[in-house]
């Protein structure tokens, strides 16, 4: 495939399944989400990475938002040159988030304990006026690993949570933060994305097949 097909293909999975709702009032809706993820996997993934391959690859975003201490946090400087997964969600979410960053978690674990202590995993929330500082960081607790304390959490102004993921290329989420990117960046050493992850039954497989090479900078 040439760079400009896969460009198109890229836009045409974006415009079509990049946002995925999972709102408390329909238990369907976050099976949709989820679904859609899958069919983005099975036609997508191709070539060293298990998940879905990003040709171009998309730069690390820069924004600023505040960690749960109440402390300023640069994703771009913060994160530099360490493997990161981003994900776009809300801590009362009651299926696609808890489950995606679950699957996170058990991708963790699987993985060398080397390659766990380098890599961060940044929450941002789509619902700054429910998720404050210290909610974001009462939910983060539910996926705690031993000995890690990679996971960070996010949390802003409304325009400020706008402007990030403005900055990372996802779709602004709506319905009050609800209806958000269903995807997870994992940014390398190059501070690129090159593969990104979309909800699946296989996420956790993907997940811990790639992270051992973006962290050796493959």
């Amino acid at each position: 495939m040439t760079r400009g097909r896969t460009l198109l293909a890229w836009v045409a999975v974006l415009a079509s399944l990049l946002l995925g709702a999972c709102t408390s009032g329909s238990a369907s809706t976050g099976s949709s989400a989820s679904s859609t993820g899958s069919e983005l996997n099975d036609r997508s993934t191709s070539g060293k990475y298990a998940g879905f391959g990003l040709d171009p690859a998309q730069p690390r975003p820069n924004f600023v938002l505040t960690d749960t201490s109440g402390q300023q946090y640069s994703f771009a400087q913060l994160t530099a040159g360490r493997p990161t997964f981003l994900y776009f969600g809300y801590t009362h979410c009651p299926d696609v988030c808890p489950t995606t960053m679950a699957d996170i978690g058990q991708a963790l674990l699987a993985v060398p304990p080397d390659v766990r202590a380098k890599t961060l995993v940044v929450f941002v929330t789509t619902d700054p006026a429910e998720d404050t500082g210290p909610v974001i960081a009462s939910w983060l607790k539910a996926f705690s690993i031993p000995n890690y304390t990679g996971f960070v959490g996010l949390t802003g102004s409304q325009a400020a949570i706008n402007a990030a993921q403005a900055a990372a290329k996802v779709p602004i989420a709506t319905d009050e933060g609800k209806t958000h990117s269903a995807q997870v960046f994992l940014y390398g050493l190059d501070d690129y994305a090159h593969v990104a992850y979309v909800q699946s039954n296989n996420e956790t497989d993907q997940m811990k097949h790639d992270l051992p090479l973006v962290a050796a900078g493959k």
